[in-house]
């Protein structure tokens, strides 16, 4: 009878133990769908040349690496690959640094936190393609209320001067823009990181003398650094992928100052629908993200620890 009782028991506990995953099954089972399946077909045609228009003719054909040397070949490609680094790295430098001094005032402030904080969201929230209009509007050589400003306060060499199609002024613009919207973003999560410090911390801290940069550095930045290296992760990602503000200011120009890796993909891959070339660069570009992205996982594993 115990033995019985005892197996009645061990039956139920597995059946609890199942049913959370049979609950989660049908999402997993999707979620399988919509990566693994097209990522293993990414995986195949980037060793085809398949072309949505004439593989339906011709067939698809196995080409071995030959998507692959074309791309490291061609050196639109190779200036697309700098252009899309050097773009991550300033934005996310610049964005992470502003993102959080804004974050550090409005969390100093005693009033109107709330206020500021849905103020400073604005930019986050709306679309990126109303952001790259509104931003070619605002900078346009012959009406845009920002050059006509410049050129009234004395800056006279800008009129009709279009920032987008020089090569000195395209890749900055693009930029500031891509800060000006996505600070915000890197402010929130360092605003609510900061509600979790224990204020115990800096009022020991003032205790033993320590002034404001000491108590930013030794009490603020330790208990905010996870919550930095998630900033610096997800921003990097994103800005890998930039390519709504490259297409609609400069669509890659002038002389490729602006293309971007998604821009190249989608100018010689997408609109040529060349498929098998388009899939053999969206790989490169995803191994490239997954480096940039190593250092701050291992940093976060480690930080858990």
């Amino acid at each position: 009878m115990n033995a019985s009782i005892s197996k009645n028991k061990k039956h139920s506990f597995d059946q609890d133990k199942a049913f959370p995953h049979i609950l989660m099954s049908p999402t997993i089972i999707v979620m399988l769908a919509l990566t693994v399946y097209p990522l293993l077909f990414t995986v195949y045609y980037s060793f085809t040349d398949y072309n949505l228009l004439k593989s339906r003719k011709n067939g698809v054909h196995f080409i071995d690496f030959q998507n692959y040397t074309k791309l490291f070949q061609n050196p639109i490609f190779r200036t697309a690959i700098l252009n899309t680094v050097k773009f991550t790295i300033c934005a996310v430098l610049l964005e992470t640094i502003i993102g959080l001094l804004i974050a550090l005032y409005v969390n100093s402030l005693h009033h109107g936190q709330k206020v500021m904080r849905t103020l400073l969201l604005l930019p986050y929230l709306l679309p990126t393609v109303t952001v790259a209009l509104a931003w070619r509007m605002l900078l346009s050589s012959n009406y845009g209320p920002v050059m006509q400003w410049l050129v009234n306060m004395g800056f006279t060499n800008l009129q009709n001067y279009n920032v987008f199609f020089h090569i000195e002024t395209a890749f900055w613009a693009v930029l500031a823009i891509d800060v000006w919207q996505s600070s915000p973003f890197v402010f929130l999560l360092c605003y609510a990181s900061l509600q979790g410090v224990p204020q115990q911390q800096y009022e020991a801290a003032e205790l033993d003398g320590a002034n404001i940069f000491q108590k930013f550095w030794y009490v603020t930045v330790p208990n905010i650094k996870s919550g930095i290296f998630l900033c610096l992760l997800l921003r990097t990602i994103d800005s890998f992928r930039l390519f709504d503000k490259v297409n609609i200011l400069t669509g890659g120009g002038p002389a490729n100052s602006t293309t971007t890796i998604t821009q190249y993909l989608y100018t010689f891959g997408i609109k040529n629908l060349n498929f098998g070339f388009g899939s053999a660069g969206a790989l490169i570009m995803t191994v490239i993200v997954m480096i940039l992205a190593i250092p701050y996982i291992r940093n976060a594993i480690s930080s858990q620890k």
